[in-house]
């Protein structure tokens, strides 16, 4: 009599084996991702521990803050920084939103390639060019317009009087902000909006809808993550901009909404360039500490889009 066979357990199937091509590969990516993350993080410890002297140091002991608190020294340039990067936002996104479409639903072909090519050389600009132009030619060219502003409008709080007498107002550095960040959101949209899948435009327009319609209904939806993306990103270097913000805004340090008058608010970036060079001691930790302070508030704001960015999939992109 045989005796029952005997279960045998199932084999696992073999590993696939990878080439040593793969192998350098994958630990190159995996090496390159690991630094950027090692980078954040030391920059950020850096940041911190030379910040801490100028927290912690009697406000008396740095010279930079006269006496005062160190929130009350940071605040204002908070506010500023944040002030000239959203009206410079406000400005830039609709204008390249405008110019993507255009190039990449209404222009030629010819004509779409060769203004595509303009916008992205205006990007290789460097900013202390901007910054010429904005203080030399910009600002006393708007300053007639400022002052009619104030006259007519000043009722209004942003248009409070008095105009500024050489127009190098948080306006004005907006105004060139917004010429800068231009080229990079308009970039970033174009190509979005290339992507927008085929068959959702050809069903709009099958459906009766008109060019404009169906980039409203179909091109629009598909790229808006990409446009907050973009927008984000335009953000990020609106935030960080330093010589042109320093060639162009006439500061005094004072929290206000008013976009016309000589006080304006001074920015983070532009405050460290222009008191760098003559800092020492503790003034130097405290410019560090300013520099922290950006570096939170550019960290919140691309985690705020990331988060509004998840929430706002609704098209797959897939044809």
């Amino acid at each position: 009599m045989t005796s029952p066979a005997v279960a045998q357990a199932p084999s696992a199937p073999p590993k696939p084996v990878q080439r040593l091509a793969d192998r350098v590969f994958s630990g190159a990516a995996l090496t390159a991702g690991s630094l950027i993350l090692a980078t954040l993080a030391a920059v950020a410890a850096f940041l911190v521990v030379q910040s801490v002297p100028a927290i912690t140091t009697d406000p008396e002991d740095i010279s930079i803050l006269a006496g005062e608190n160190f929130w009350s020294y940071v605040v204002p340039l908070v506010f500023g920084t944040i002030w000239s990067a959203a009206i410079a936002l406000v400005m830039a996104v609709p204008v390249a939103i405008g110019i993507a479409l255009f190039i990449s639903h209404y222009a030629p072909r010819r004509l779409a390639q060769g203004l595509g090519y303009i916008i992205d050389l205006l990007a290789a600009v460097p900013s202390v060019v901007f910054g010429l132009w904005g203080a030399n030619t910009l600002a006393p060219a708007v300053q007639p317009f400022y002052s009619w502003l104030t006259e007519n409008l000043g009722w209004f709080p942003l248009f409070a009087p008095p105009a500024s007498g050489t127009g190098r107002t948080i306006l004005t550095a907006a105004v060139v902000l917004a010429v800068m960040i231009l080229p990079i959101i308009t970039a970033l949209c174009r190509e979005i909006f290339l992507q927008t899948p085929v068959l959702h435009e050809e069903a709009a327009l099958a459906l009766g809808a008109t060019r404009w319609e169906m980039i409203r209904i179909a091109v629009l939806p598909f790229g808006r993550a990409g446009i907050i993306s973009a927008a984000m990103l335009g953000l990020g270097r609106a935030l960080g901009e330093t010589m042109a913000v320093a060639m162009v805004l006439s500061s005094s340090g004072a929290i206000t909404f008013a976009l016309l008058t000589s006080s304006n608010p001074s920015t983070i970036a532009a405050n460290i360039a222009l008191s760098f060079p003559e800092a020492y001691g503790y003034n130097v930790n405290l410019l560090i500490a300013t520099g922290l302070m950006l570096f939170a508030i550019t960290l919140v704001i691309n985690a705020l889009a990331r988060y509004v960015i998840n929430r706002r999939k609704e098209f797959s992109g897939a044809n």
